[in-house]
């Protein structure tokens, strides 16, 4: 959703309708949100989850009981009463359009429900997200992953309102977490984070195909990324979203026709030193989330074996 005011032009996520916000004081047009989910059963049942149970007494307060107290079995929270957990996440409510990183879209709670109902993907890998936005799905990851990079460009308060993000969070995650800038346009912020991204397994992104030119850069660092070992395999969720155009005489989604223009390119890349798997990936996983999963939103595979 867009808004124009006499200066410029700023966008609303549509997340907003489903989620619950406080305005944090002392920062002006920041909220903080809870995105509640419910925690997939295999999680309830682990002994070394860090889930809680909740109870409510003889009075009808809440009280919790530790998890050394648990039969591993019933291991799920009860927040507000409800089957879901809450998790907390400051970002904007609406931003400039350069800045749409400070907002939580679809697309991330999306890969979120993914990540969540594939386990055996993301447990105790290394993990890398690009153009992380406020972090959401890395912290999700973090409640698998053995390590998780969470990137993005240093413009703005992004890196910071990451990290403000994981400590909020730090209790859900086992993960070691490390806060990075990678910026589309200049690779050397690849080299800077070396150290970092040399035992990287898994590359994720959500929401980041918006304008021709960044999706050029997105895939040129996805070929960057891909062409050093070990192999990775990547996924890339987003939401097809469709405009009229008088040119077409038809409603069409032009970002998401360009990205898949970029994937026949990707696919022609390398061909010498990189077999490439590239697929859509079905979209019939539960959802954990709260949000509205229309059938606009889809998610890529993107797998390089190095020769």
């Amino acid at each position: 959703m867009a808004s124009e005011d006499a200066e410029e032009l700023t966008v609303t996520s549509e997340v907003h309708h489903f989620s619950k916000e406080d305005v944090i004081d002392g920062s002006e047009g920041a909220v903080l949100s809870r995105f509640d989910f419910v925690y997939p059963p295999y999680m309830t049942s682990c002994e070394d989850s860090k889930i809680m149970k909740a109870v409510v007494d003889a009075d009808g307060d809440l009280q919790v009981t530790r998890k050394n107290t648990l039969h591993k079995k019933e291991g799920v929270v009860l927040i507000e009463q409800y089957l879901f957990l809450s998790k907390e996440r400051e970002h904007q409510s609406a931003t400039t359009l350069d800045l749409v990183g400070e907002q939580v879209w679809r697309g991330a709670l999306f890969l979120a429900d993914f990540i969540l109902h594939h386990p055996e993907i993301f447990k105790n890998a290394n993990i890398l997200e690009l153009a992380s936005g406020v972090g959401l799905t890395s912290i999700v990851a973090g409640m698998l992953a053995k390590k998780v990079v969470i990137t993005d460009v240093d413009r703005g308060d992004i890196l910071t309102l990451i990290d403000r993000n994981v400590e909020r969070n730090r209790e859900l995650m086992k993960a070691e977490i490390f806060v990075k800038e990678i910026d589309f346009y200049d690779h050397a912020t690849i080299d800077e984070t070396y150290e970092s991204l040399k035992d990287i397994s898994v590359i994720m992104a959500a929401d980041t195909i918006y304008h021709n030119q960044l999706t050029d850069q997105f895939f040129r660092t996805i070929l960057r990324l891909m062409s050093e070992p070990p192999n990775k395999t990547m996924y890339v969720a987003l939401e097809k979203r469709f405009v009229f155009t008088i040119e077409d005489m038809d409603t069409v989604a032009p970002c998401y026709d360009y990205f898949l223009d970029r994937i026949d390119w990707l696919r022609c890349q390398n061909l010498s030193t990189i077999d490439w798997t590239i697929e859509e990936v079905p979209i019939e996983f539960k959802q954990y989330f709260i949000y509205e999963k229309t059938r606009h939103l889809v998610l890529w595979k993107i797998a390089a074996e190095l020769k």
